[in-house]
């Protein structure tokens, strides 16, 4: 079942897809984080999901151990939120079907569905891969709010 998330691209487009982020700890606590998130179509399976780049040793083991992410966007007065289980793609979290330059290109792909531009992709490019920044793609399993 496709979720529909035409709320989530609109809000998106108004703020540079700036969103919360919550993931789980390992004392099952609720860690938050502002992120440029945004909507595209999954690389391997072709249905929209919410993506965002990251990096960071403890952020991206609590998504590998404890998947289950929550994705809100907000503009005035109007928000939309989107739950799912997260999928890291990245050099240290590789994915059957996605090699170097098909990552390379998904972190072009994320960036720019955030609303994202970039005068020197190259720099982009190596900035990425030297930060060794992942991306997490959340297939959704709830959209909700008032958008």
């Amino acid at each position: 079942m496709t979720v529909d998330l035409a709320a989530v691209r609109d809000l998106v487009a108004q703020d540079h897809g700036l969103a919360t982020v919550t993931v789980v700890r390992a004392d099952g606590t609720p860690h938050s984080s502002v992120v440029n998130a945004g909507v595209l179509d999954h690389p391997l399976t072709g249905e929209p999901v919410v993506g965002y780049v990251t990096y960071g040793r403890v952020k991206l083991a609590n998504l590998r151990a404890r998947p289950a992410t929550a994705v809100v966007w907000r503009v005035g007065w109007r928000w939309a939120g989107v739950e799912g289980t997260a999928q890291v793609i990245g050099p240290d979290d590789p994915v059957e079907g996605i090699d170097d330059e098909r990552l390379r290109l998904l972190l072009r792909e994320v960036f720019t569905a955030c609303g994202g531009t970039h005068d020197d992709w190259d720099t982009y490019d190596r900035v990425m891969r030297e930060e060794r920044r992942g991306v997490v793609l959340i297939p959704p399993i709830r959209v909700y709010g008032n958008a």
